[in-house]
């Protein structure tokens, strides 16, 4: 066994004089956390009997009979191939100290330092390395020194980070150590930043006077427009609209616009003053509220749906947008009473049968508004009241018919809306009437 350790002491002394030469891979410091077994029972197997007999008979201790511990771990680079690493670790086991007798369970305390000798640096992945050093351990009252030697592996991640593997002979030096192999694996990590290279400038080149043609301040080597006077923004060329376009790539020159359309402003196909990229009905004609569009007719009437009262029913423009009864050939004047009174005659009953069925079968959905009138004989109290019996009377039989009250709506005007001279009798018969007038 002592003939193996100084045969590592020796290889390591060998690769150092062979590999610390060159300096462009020295490892930047690194911290580390590593996981390890510390095997007692494999040396003392060696020391009763011989390295060949614990080898040929596998005698060497199992997963299981090993002491497992944590620590953690700094590494600096010394140069290209030279690691400097130290340890400190605890364990938890019953230290077998020589000569000592039991002395019970407790806390290993091991540090370590160590010059790890790689076999190639740290440009390439994987490196195997040599390692040899001082050590010192404490367990319970115990203090004492130990001379670690091993071999390791060490796997390279981008420069940044690191998976060492090791395995050590830790030998005793003092009488309170005990020899034991140290089995470990672990991750470091660089700390600090990288040291800056640094660059020594080329001297400048001689100073050359730049030429001007156009004299705009832009020289000609970063003109490009060199004979037209022109703005250092726009590379020493002109820009007449003031756009922020030169004249060259400016298809409209004359009048301001903007990039993506080559200089020139945004269109306005339908001319309804909403550029086109807003405008959802760029060849036709619209407002800024409907995006360019016109007012929309969604009944095709001719009247549009702001001024439609019926924006779903055709109608005449003179009716709001909304239908005539009486284009329905229903004859609202035919609509009269029993003189002096809200008795519909038999007449206006058939007249308003023909209405119901216009409600309810062409028009089921449309509201009217049943206005009763009268002439100027009597007073006009009575008159009023008398209009809104009559309008009352009407809307009473529409609904008799199956048209739905809430459809209708009977408001009395009484003598104050005439639409004839009631100085005559024929102009008096013209004002005793009932108007239907589509609401909705």
């Amino acid at each position: 066994m002592k003939k193996l350790i100084v045969s590592l002491l020796v290889g390591c002394t060998f690769t150092s004089a062979v590999f610390a030469q060159n300096n462009d891979y020295k490892k930047r410091p690194a911290l580390g956390i590593h996981f390890f077994g510390n095997d007692f029972e494999t040396p003392e197997k060696i020391r009763n009997s011989s390295l060949s007999t614990v080898l040929k008979d596998k005698q060497w201790a199992k997963l299981g009979d090993h002491n497992f511990g944590f620590g953690v771990n700094y590494l600096k680079g010394l140069t290209n191939h030279l690691d400097f690493s130290t340890t400190l670790g605890v364990s938890f086991l019953d230290y077998p100290i020589r000569d000592k007798g039991p002395v019970g369970d407790g806390a290993l305390f091991e540090w370590d330092a160590m010059v790890n000798a790689k076999m190639l640096s740290d440009k390439y992945w994987v490196t195997p390395y040599l390692s040899a050093g001082l050590g010192a351990s404490k367990f319970k009252g115990y203090y004492g020194a130990i001379l670690p030697v091993g071999v390791g592996w060490q796997v390279n991640f981008f420069d940044e980070a690191f998976l060492l593997i090791n395995s050590q002979y830790r030998m005793r030096i003092t009488n309170t150590t005990e020899n034991h192999f140290y089995h470990s694996i672990g991750f470091a990590g660089n700390i600090g930043k990288p040291k800056e290279v640094k660059v020594i400038p080329p001297p400048p080149p001689p100073m050359v006077e730049p030429v001007d043609t156009d004299k705009d301040g832009v020289v000609d080597s970063l003109d490009a427009c060199p004979e037209i006077p022109g703005l250092a923004s726009l590379q020493g060329c002109p820009d007449k609209d003031g756009d922020g376009i030169a004249d060259k790539d400016d298809k409209c020159p004359d009048v301001p616009g903007i990039a993506r359309y080559n200089g020139c402003p945004i269109p306005d196909t339908d001319g309804d003053g909403i550029n086109d990229e807003e405008d959802k009905c760029v060849d036709v004609a619209g407002v800024a509220r409907y995006q360019g569009c016109p007012i929309p007719d969604r009944d095709n009437d001719g009247v549009n749906d702001e001024e439609d009262r019926c924006p779903d029913l055709a109608g005449p423009a003179d009716n709001g947008g909304c239908p005539k009864l009486e284009a329905s050939k229903f004859n609202a004047s035919a609509v009269q009473f029993v003189t002096g009174s809200a008795t519909l005659t038999a007449a206006a009953r058939k007249e308003l049968d023909k209405a119901a069925r216009i409600l309810n079968e062409q028009y089921p959905q449309l509201k009217v508004e049943v206005g009763g009138h009268t002439d100027n004989t009597g007073k006009a109290e009575f008159n009023q009241k008398l209009s809104e019996k009559r309008a009352a009377a009407v809307v009473a039989y529409l609904v008799k018919k199956g048209v739905a009250a809430d459809r209708l709506n009977a408001i009395g005007f009484g003598q104050d809306q005439p639409v004839a001279d009631n100085g005559t009798a024929a102009g008096r018969t013209q004002n005793r009437r009932v108007e239907f007038k589509v609401s909705q």
